[in-house]
């Protein structure tokens, strides 16, 4: 793999803050603009897997749902399979599941059963790093399957919500800060 010609701070300029979405107060970081240019779509992918190479993964597994762009192009990058995690009752097979806090209530998440073998290398990628419980859920289903996480990469982490916390004993990476 080549070095990419782009820098986290080109990635920053592309992706547009979209005020009082969903709803007022919440500054919505719009990765859109980024994934339609090509080369920047392109030079993330290489960001996000970082030191990784063919070979040193077994497995990319991407969060529900825009964490699925990002991991499924880093798998194809690293020559690894692709998993995805995703909210509960949407994959047709045998399932672990995890249940975590949402500011008001819970949610729960899933993964198949046989989507990792155990002592899988496994590199783990969403788009946002927020409150943390949604990936520290994730890292558990992983765990739960006895596979190895070797890093948990995002594109964004919010720090002021500190969800690096519920990360905590994990290798975490996140290209851009707000």
């Amino acid at each position: 793999m080549q070095p990419t010609q782009f820098s986290t701070e080109d990635l920053r300029k592309a992706i547009r803050n979209v005020p009082d979405f969903p709803k007022p107060g919440i500054q919505f970081k719009d990765i859109t603009p980024l994934l339609a240019d090509a080369a920047l779509f392109d030079a993330c992918i290489d960001l996000l897997i970082g030191e990784h190479q063919p070979g040193s993964v077994d497995a990319v597994v991407g969060i529900d749902a825009r964490g699925f762009i990002f991991a499924a192009a880093a798998a194809l990058r690293l020559k690894a399979g692709f998993v995805p995690v995703r909210k509960k009752g949407k994959l047709p097979y045998l399932t672990h599941e995890q249940d975590y806090d949402l500011e008001y209530g819970t949610n729960t998440i899933a993964i198949h059963v046989d989507a990792l073998k155990p002592g899988s290398r496994v590199l783990l990628i969403d788009d946002l790093l927020a409150t943390g419980g949604t990936a520290a859920a994730a890292a558990e289903l992983i765990q739960k399957i006895g596979a190895n996480i070797l890093e948990i990469s995002f594109l964004i982490e919010l720090n002021f919500l500190e969800g690096r916390k519920k990360l905590d004993g994990h290798k975490v990476r996140s290209l851009i800060q707000y």
